[in-house]
C-alpha cells in the first residue's frame, strides 16, 4: 500500500490496491490513477439544509468530485467495476443518489476523523475503507437504501414507502398485485404512489411490475424446461400471444428465440 499523498484542494489520496482508491476531501482530484472503468461511490456527510447522501456515479472520466448538495465534507472510493462484479456480483449498475443510512454515516466519519498515527491511521483507514465498500454494496443489494427524491420534491418516510413498495413487486411479483393494493399495504396514498414511482424509478408502477415478471420469465426460460405457455402464465400473461408480444417488446425476440439462444451460448 502507498502512504497517503497531499493534492489541491485539500484532497487527501489513500491507494488501497490496484483496483481501489479512498479520496477525503471534495474538489477536484489532479494526478490520482484512477483504476481503469472505475465506479465512484461519494459519501457526503450532510449540512444545513443538506441531508447525508451516498452518490454512486458508474462513469468516473470526470474528475470533479465535489457536490454542494452533499454538505461539508465527503469521502470518496473509486473501485473497479471488475472487482465489484468479482466480489458482490454487480458493477456499480445502480447509480444515482440516496440517502446515507447511519451505520454508513458512522464508518464513513470514523476514516475521516481518525487521529492516530500517520502508519496507525493508514492501517485503520484501509480496513474501514474495505468495510464501508462492503456494507454499502450489501445496502444496495438489500434495497435499504432510499433514494432522494429529485429537487427534495418527496421527504425521506415518503421515500422509504416508495422503496416498500419497489421491494413488493420484487419479492410477491407473482400476486395480483394493484395500486390500490400497494398504496395499502405502504402506507402511502395513491396519488403519492403513482407519482413517487415515476419520480424515484422513472417508470410506472405496471411497467416496474412488467419488468419484474418478464425478468423471471427469461431466468425460467434459461434455466428451466418448463413450456413456454406455463412460463407465461406465471407471469401474468393468460395466453401465448400477449406474453410472446410484451416479452418481444422487452427482449427483441420471442420467448422460443430466447430460449434457443441460450441454449446455443451454453
Amino acid at each position: 500500500m502507498r502512504t497517503a499523498q497531499a493534492l489541491k484542494d485539500s484532497i487527501e489520496a489513500v491507494i488501497l490496491s490496484p483496483e481501489m482508491t479512498m479520496l477525503i476531501g471534495t474538489g477536484v482530484a489532479r494526478g490520482v490513477s484512477f483504476p481503469d472503468d472505475a465506479a465512484l461511490l461519494v459519501f457526503g456527510f450532510g449540512g444545513v439544509g443538506a441531508p447525508a447522501t451516498l452518490r454512486l456515479v458508474a462513469d468516473t472520466s470526470g474528475e470533479a468530485l465535489g457536490d454542494p448538495e452533499e454538505g461539508v465534507g465527503s469521502l470518496s472510493c473509486i473501485v473497479a467495476r471488475t472487482a465489484l462484479d468479482r466480489l458482490f456480483g454487480c458493477a456499480g449498475e445502480a447509480e444515482g443518489r440516496y440517502h446515507l443510512t447511519t451505520t454508513l454515516r458512522t464508518i464513513a466519519l470514523a476514516i475521516t476523523e481518525c487521529t492516530w498515527g500517520e502508519a496507525a491511521r493508514e492501517t485503520y483507514r484501509a480496513g474501514k475503507a474495505i468495510e464501508l465498500l462492503c456494507e454499502t454494496m450489501q445496502a444496495l443489494a438489500d434495497g435499504a437504501l432510499v433514494p432522494v427524491a429529485a429537487e427534495g420534491a418527496m421527504n425521506q418516510a415518503d421515500s422509504r414507502r416508495l422503496v416498500a413498495a419497489r421491494r413488493i413487486i420484487d419479492e410477491q411479483w407473482s400476486e395480483k398485485l394493484t395500486l390500490d393494493s400497494l398504496a395499502r399495504a405502504c402506507g402511502i396514498n395513491r396519488a403519492k404512489l403513482t407519482r413517487g414511482f415515476r419520480e424515484l424509478y422513472r417508470c410506472t408502477v405496471a411497467e416496474a411490475i412488467t419488468e419484474r415478471r418478464l425478468i423471471e420469465a427469461s431466468r425460467k426460460l434459461r434455466t428451466t424446461d418448463l413450456p413456454v405457455s406455463s412460463i407465461g402464465y406465471a407471469s401474468g400473461y393468460l395466453n401465448n400471444a400477449s406474453f410472446s408480444r410484451a416479452f418481444g417488446r422487452r427482449f427483441g425476440v420471442s420467448p422460443s428465440e430466447y430460449r434457443g439462444c441460450a441454449a446455443v451460448a451454453a
